[in-house]
């Protein structure tokens, strides 16, 4: 197991579950994390943790947010975030249970793959329209589900709904990585100091490659 990419993967989770939230309650996100989190789910070979989120700035936010929920005292804990992410590694638990599901989702992602080319824009409403269709047809499907909670507004608009479905499905892309390295429900309890001074590690070399 290497922290350094459990790290990576679980801000990937936290990035897009934030921006879930932002849409959520204010219909809107910041576009440059919610461009990363949409690519990193396209990317289904890449070639290091940190290449799936196209270099560790992609997952800023995501660090960030991981830091301030795995945090020691002083950090800002938010519940509903935390059920989010919670939420997608479970998804994520039964998805690799359903070997059928599973090839679905990434023959969707190669059909998304090819919207890309096509509208030479991975935020085109075609390509966002495309996943969430994905997760609607998949993931929605299980007994389980997420209950994002926001302004119905925003919830009841067709685009923002398929930025939302978009969003969770790149959480469980993050999610299958974070498993792959290693990650478990039980190392959320007991590698929580380790998670943080690697996240802390991680900002810091950003903040210093910010500064240069």
């Amino acid at each position: 197991m290497s922290i350094a990419d459990v790290s990576l993967a679980l801000a990937g989770i936290f990035q897009s579950v934030d921006l879930v939230k932002q849409i959520a309650r204010q219909g809107r996100a910041a576009e440059t994390p919610m461009r990363t989190s949409i690519e990193s789910l396209l990317k289904l070979d890449a070639e290091s943790s940190a290449a799936v989120y196209g270099g560790v700035a992609g997952v800023r936010s995501g660090l960030t947010l991981l830091h301030d929920q795995f945090g020691y005292e002083g950090g800002r804990r938010e519940s509903e975030l935390f059920r989010y992410a919670i939420g997608v590694i479970a998804l994520e638990r039964r998805l690799m249970k359903n070997p059928a599901m599973l090839q679905q989702i990434t023959d969707g992602i190669t059909r998304a793959q090819e919207q890309v080319r096509l509208f030479n824009d991975t935020l085109h409403p075609s390509v966002l329209a495309g996943l969430a269709d994905v997760y609607s047809r998949t993931l929605s499907t299980f007994s389980y589900r997420i209950q994002v909670q926001g302004d119905p507004r925003f919830l009841q608009n067709p685009d923002l709904a398929n930025k939302v479905r978009a969003l969770l499905l790149a959480g469980v892309r993050s999610a299958v990585l974070w498993r792959q390295k290693g990650g478990s429900r039980l190392q959320l309890l007991w590698s929580r100091g380790k998670i943080v001074r690697q996240t802390e590690a991680y900002l810091q070399t950003l903040k210093g490659n910010l500064s240069d």
